[in-house]
């Protein structure tokens, strides 16, 4: 019996090396064949203090300080921390913006009552000649203004970006300025000095309405509240005691409209001058305008239009058109102390002097308000220096023999008029 053995065909047997040759070589398939990672959101994924991952290696200290830097690490953090970073910034930005103009306002102020009362001051020498005083320093503001802003230019502060500007605006300054003018003086040749100073409240209330109109500002309960307050304190502290109601009424309506339309002008004025701000800052990429542009050529249009409006102004002066060039000759040897005019014109040229050179930097230091502010809060602080000024008037002053007495009604006005501008600078928390 002979045994056959039969061999069977199958799959070859393969050693475990060959197993694990062939693992290696298909691990980097997985890993590139694999489906992308899921998107994330942008928001960044913001754990909470209950959501923390418990380590318990290093103790409880460690566990507590690892918590801690993750909480000071994490996205949230720090996006938390860029906020408030902005939101500090902003706010001292703010809070300076704030100072500044409480600085400015504050010079105003102060300007505003040395201009009042070294105005007086000058009249005393020139008491014949005021016609002459307000011509010198119109003219004069021409010279002194270009003179700066020469300077300005040569030292780069002004730029030929700021020059270039349409001058259309200042044209429209000049004319509001002169008219401005000849419409006071023509009403303040008849209306007594108590009546004019209540009449000038209106320069506010047309400022707030051509700020309303043409800047489309809108202003708080608190905002209209608070002037209104203000012009009840002038008011009560120029009209108490004095015979300023029946001057008005002596004077007749078309005077004192007049007197209204001449602080309509100036109001205009101011106002058009913040738009000039608002709308340089736009052509020029965020510059500011110097204000010495507007102030320099806003004075040269409105020495051309005073020029065109002598005749009429010296009229009212009650000087005849013929002899006004006699007239400027005797006003300047009174201003310069000479000649044989000098017997009543002591104090003179320091006073006028004085008077012309305060009156420029009190303008300037209203520009400069309106600029970092509006023309509303240049007014408010215009406004402040008028029952200021009543009080300066009672101190002893040269060149005045007799101080005055303050009105009955100076306190409570002075009073109003503290509360009309606390609650006009109040600002309520938004809900």
């Amino acid at each position: 019996m002979s045994l056959r053995l039969r061999r069977i065909v199958g799959p070859p047997i393969r050693s475990p090396d060959h197993h694990q040759r062939r693992l290696r070589r298909t691990i980097p398939v997985l890993l590139v064949t694999k489906s992308p990672p899921p998107l994330r959101s942008r928001r960044p994924e913001c754990s909470s203090r209950f959501s923390d991952p418990i380590r318990s290696e290093g103790g409880g200290g460690d566990h507590l300080r690892w918590r801690k830097q993750q909480r000071r690490t994490g996205p949230c953090y720090c996006a938390f921390q860029e906020r408030v970073g902005d939101f500090t910034a902003a706010e001292a930005q703010a809070r300076k913006q704030r100072a500044e103009v409480a600085v400015a306002a504050a010079a105003t102020v102060v300007l505003g009552v040395g201009n009042r009362v070294l105005y007086k001051l000058a009249l005393v020498p020139l008491k014949q000649y005021p016609f002459f005083l307000a011509q010198f320093a119109t003219f004069g503001y021409v010279v002194v203004y270009f003179s700066i802003l020469y300077f300005r230019y040569r030292s780069g502060i002004v730029t030929n970006e700021m020059l270039s500007l349409p001058k259309t605006r200042y044209i429209i300054v000049g004319l509001l300025e002169a008219l401005g003018a000849a419409s006071g003086m023509a009403a303040g040749a008849v209306l007594s000095g108590e009546s004019i100073p209540i009449l000038s409240q209106t320069f506010l209330v047309w400022q707030l309405i051509f700020s309303v109109i043409f800047l489309r500002r809108r202003y708080r309960v608190n905002q209209i509240f608070g002037c209104f307050l203000v012009t009840v304190g002038v008011i009560i502290t120029v009209a108490s005691g004095s015979g300023a109601g029946l001057s008005l009424k002596e004077a007749g309506i078309f005077w004192t409209l007049l007197m209204i339309t001449s602080f309509l002008f100036q109001a205009a004025d101011t106002v058009l001058k913040e738009i000039i701000f608002l709308d340089a800052a736009r052509q020029l990429k965020g510059r500011t305008i110097d204000l010495f542009v507007i102030n320099s050529y806003g004075s040269a249009f409105q020495a051309i239009f005073i020029c065109l409006l002598l005749p009429f102004m010296s009229k009212l002066w009650g000087i005849p058109f013929t002899q006004l060039p006699s007239y400027i000759k005797d006003g300047a040897a009174c201003f310069l102390n000479l000649g044989s005019l000098s017997s009543g014109c002591e104090g003179a040229p320091l006073l006028p002097v004085l008077f012309v050179t305060v009156n420029m930097a009190f303008n300037i230091s209203l520009l400069h308000l309106i600029k970092i502010s509006s023309a509303v809060v240049s007014c408010l602080a215009s406004t402040f220096s008028v029952p200021l000024s009543i009080y300066a008037f009672t101190l002893p002053l040269p060149y005045i023999a007799m101080a005055s007495t303050l009105p009955t009604g100076f306190v409570m006005g002075a009073f109003v008029l503290v509360i009309g501008l606390l609650i006009y600078c109040w600002n309520p928390p938004k809900c």
